[in-house]
């Protein structure tokens, strides 16, 4: 439903999202974890320790138990569509969001949160745990599970009261333009000045350099 809330309004486009999860891998112990890896367990639902006891049994190398929580990226048209979301999902709990521009001027937003869990169970086919703290372990995944579960439902609530309440993008925030236009008069000014002393010279790229990063800085969220 979040998905589809934010695909069905034009300024958005979501690129990849993932509920939760719980996951079980073996790798060879080469520590490239995306290299030679087996997945012995998935599940986007709360699991038993059983589950993880019979995705063992097919351990041959080092094997990690992680919960990665709710993720979602979205192409966003405008900055300040971003920064709405950003708003929205920072007050959600995703403390773990940012804003990215791409050299393309592709604008993305990451919904990301913090409370993630990852431990080694066992090392090269040998388990290191006890099957108690692998209960233990478990019972963790499965509270940040329902923790997950009730930021994407702040998130989800928020986001709607945030879209019916949006104004157009182009007055969200209408202090940037503003703001930009002082850099813009900063640089002119600038370029006056350096013309009037010595107006044979030409301007090097590197004269314009603290004007510029002026203006980076007006944009970095």
């Amino acid at each position: 439903e979040l998905v589809r809330l934010l695909n069905a309004r034009e300024r958005f486009c979501t690129a990849s999202s993932c509920d939760g999860r719980v996951i079980v891998t073996d790798t060879d112990g080469t520590g490239i974890q995306k290299k030679n890896c087996t997945w012995l367990l998935v599940t986007h639902d709360p699991c038993v320790k059983s589950d993880v006891m019979t995705a063992l049994e097919k351990a041959t190398g080092d094997v990690v138990f992680k919960f990665e929580p709710f993720v979602l990226h979205v192409l966003c048209r405008e900055l300040q569509d971003a920064r709405l979301l950003h708003s929205v999902a920072i007050d959600s709990g995703f403390r773990n969001s940012g804003i990215t521009v791409g050299r393309g001027g592709k604008i993305t937003m990451a919904v990301r949160s913090t409370h993630c869990l990852e431990v080694p169970l066992s090392h090269k086919g040998r388990l290191m745990v006890s099957e108690e703290y692998i209960e233990f372990l478990v019972h963790v995944a499965n509270q940040k599970m329902e923790e997950n579960l009730r930021r994407i439902d702040r998130f989800h609530k928020g986001l709607e009261l945030a879209l019916e309440a949006a104004v157009p993008a182009d007055t969200l925030f209408p202090e940037a333009p503003e703001k930009s236009h002082s850099v813009y008069v900063h640089r002119r000014k600038r370029r006056t000045a350096q013309e009037q002393a010595n107006p044979s010279r030409e301007l090097e790229p590197q004269d314009d350099t603290e004007s510029s990063l002026d203006l980076f800085d007006e944009i970095m969220i």
